[in-house]
């Protein structure tokens, strides 16, 4: 019972692995399709070939028992008009059973089997009816309603019926079994036959000679066991073929798809082997001369990326000893700009606040030619994210206090997580400083919240909010919302960037959602152990006061979004309306 529960258990196991094994396969369809379809032909043309074969020995059979029975019937009539009978001749009725012996032969090995019947409707005779080795009711009432009906009664031998039937006949044991046999039936008139109908009263009889198919039936057995046999060989040598003849195929493509997957993985040196002049090899060639210009565009575009990092790694140092220069003859300036007329004391204050602009934009390019270059490396330590977070609101409220909004961290526990506190910190100060120059003086909300893998930081504005196309542009390089606005104000356009960059050190999530006029919510989530991979969030990224269908809670928020799309692994985009960020599971 325990090994019966086991396997039932192994039963959807199965069934998985083989709808994978199809789904993946391409080998094993064509094989099972093929073989499937050789199967249906062989049963169909073996259906008719045993059809034919069938017909073909009973058809056979039944003329050797018509000519055999046609043979008997006139012997036996020659030898009553030999013998003479007269009328109501006693001996008639010893002399009829005995040539009914005769025709069924030895007792062990009947030649044939024998039955005799009076005619129906007419008086009984001198002889009854009698069988010798044959059930005398078993012979079929069709059989002898057809023969009394169609028979020409005259004083010549009258027409022979034949039918094939299943009868009862008798074994050397005396049993009787159900056979497929051929049934041959006449009618004798004894009393025109002998001295005439008026003066002999053995009247009409009718004589069944019944030929068993024993031979037939075994001769059909033996084909259809052979057909068997032959289309179980024939189905093997098809699926052979198949095989074969796929295999040409598919190892090509498997081939392939190989290459395809490590010219995928960096390896753009790899190459199909192509062998030959058909298709196949053309294919080859093709996706060989393919891979080839791919690499030399890939290479260019590395080396100009490359030449690219560099200048911007070299423009950026380069600009710190200039830079250093000029900012201390500003500070000079700005130090002494109540000294100087009110246009050049304008001049000191906007050098002075454009150089901390310049500095910042400088330090950016740093740190972006540091993640690119993949130089950048986490400084891991355990913290409490709630304290980071509770840093930058304090240091950020003179900003809210000018922009007249105000920014609310909600209460939370402590959220202890193994993070670089210097990234995390950079990373919230970007999203508080966005919320509150684009919340429009409405409160942001800060939340941090935490669960037993993950800890998360949420920023919500209820600002002019983010259209669905900007979802997808929110954090590139040097990207801003409204093009009309000067790049005098606000940052660099590199805060987002070098945030989500943060966020991927982390092994965590930067995601987003919006929606026009009803502001923004950005959501930070990073692992509590660094190299745990991430599976949900304990922050719905979808606000809960947004207009439109509630956001589902738990880990998963976002997940079972029926409108989420995934650009790539790093950064997704959910749109209930609009939100954006890497699929959480």
């Amino acid at each position: 019972m325990h090994q019966l529960t086991r396997l039932t258990h192994r039963i959807p196991a199965v069934g998985r692995l083989g709808r994978m094994l199809w789904r993946r396969s391409l080998l094993l369809r064509v094989i099972a399709s093929t073989v499937a379809l050789g199967l249906v032909v062989v049963l169909v043309v073996g259906q008719l070939l045993l059809k034919r074969i069938s017909d073909d020995l009973v058809d056979s059979a039944r003329t050797r028992a018509t000519n055999d029975a046609k043979l008997q019937t006139l012997q036996l009539v020659d030898t009553f008009r030999h013998r003479g009978f007269a009328s109501a001749d006693p001996d008639f009725t010893t002399w009829l059973p005995q040539q009914l012996s005769l025709l069924y032969g030895d007792q062990d090995n009947p030649l044939r089997y024998v039955a005799l019947l009076k005619e129906q409707g007419t008086p009984a005779g001198s002889v009854t009816d009698q069988g010798k080795g044959l059930a005398v009711g078993s012979i079929p009432a069709e059989l002898r309603n057809q023969l009394v009906a169609e028979q020409d009664k005259s004083t010549d031998l009258g027409r022979l019926y034949s039918v094939p039937f299943a009868v009862p006949l008798q074994d050397s044991h005396g049993v009787y079994h159900g056979q497929r046999a051929i049934a041959v039936g006449t009618l004798l008139d004894f009393g025109t036959l002998g001295a005439g109908r008026a003066e002999n009263g053995n009247g009409i009889y009718e004589l069944y000679l019944v030929y068993p198919l024993d031979r037939e039936v075994q001769i059909l057995a033996n084909i259809q066991q052979s057909f068997l046999y032959g289309a179980a060989a024939l189905l093997v040598l098809i699926g052979l073929v198949a095989w074969v003849l796929t295999r040409q195929v598919v190892a090509p493509v498997r081939q392939a798809v190989r290459t395809a997957e490590q010219l995928a993985a960096g390896h753009l040196d790899r190459r199909m082997p192509v062998r030959g002049e058909d298709d196949l090899a053309r294919l080859g060639r093709a996706f060989n001369e393919m891979a080839a210009s791919l690499e030399r565009q890939i290479s260019q575009l590395e080396e100009l990326s490359r030449v690219q990092r560099r200048f911007v790694s070299d423009v950026s140092h380069e600009l710190r000893t200039p830079l250093t220069t000029i900012r201390m003859a500003g500070e000079v300036m700005y130090e002494a700009r109540q000294d100087f007329e009110p246009s050049v004391s304008r001049s000191a204050e906007l050098l002075q606040t454009q150089l901390d602009r310049f500095e910042s934009l400088l330090s950016d390019l740093l740190e972006v030619s540091r993640f690119d270059a993949g130089a950048a490396q986490l400084e891991v330590e355990a913290a409490d994210v709630r304290e980071v977070v509770h840093r930058v609101v304090e240091g950020l409220r003179p900003l809210a206090d000018r922009r007249g909004g105000v920014v609310v961290l909600e209460p939370s526990r402590p959220a202890v997580a193994e993070i670089d506190s210097r990234r995390v910190e950079r990373i919230v100060r970007n999203l508080v400083a966005n919320a509150i120059e684009h919340g429009e003086g409405r409160p942001v909300q800060v939340v941090v919240a935490m669960d037993d893998d993950a800890v998360a930081v949420g920023v919500r504005d209820h600002g002019v909010g983010l259209r669905p196309g900007e979802l997808r542009m929110v954090f590139n390089r040097f990207w801003r919302a409204d093009p009309a606005r000067a790049r005098t104000t606000g940052g660099t356009g590199l805060g987002l960037a070098i945030a989500l960059e943060d966020a991927h050190l982390h092994g965590g999530w930067l995601q987003v959602w919006g929606r026009p006029g009803e502001g923004a919510h950005f959501r930070l989530t990073v692992p509590r152990r660094a190299g745990v991979v991430l599976t949900g969030s304990p922050i719905d990224l979808i606000p809960r006061d947004a207009a439109g269908p509630p956001a589902p809670s738990g880990p998963a928020t976002g997940a079972a979004d029926p409108a989420a799309i995934d650009p790539e692994p790093a950064l997704s985009l959910r749109v209930p309306d609009v939100a954006a960020g890497p699929a959480a599971p």
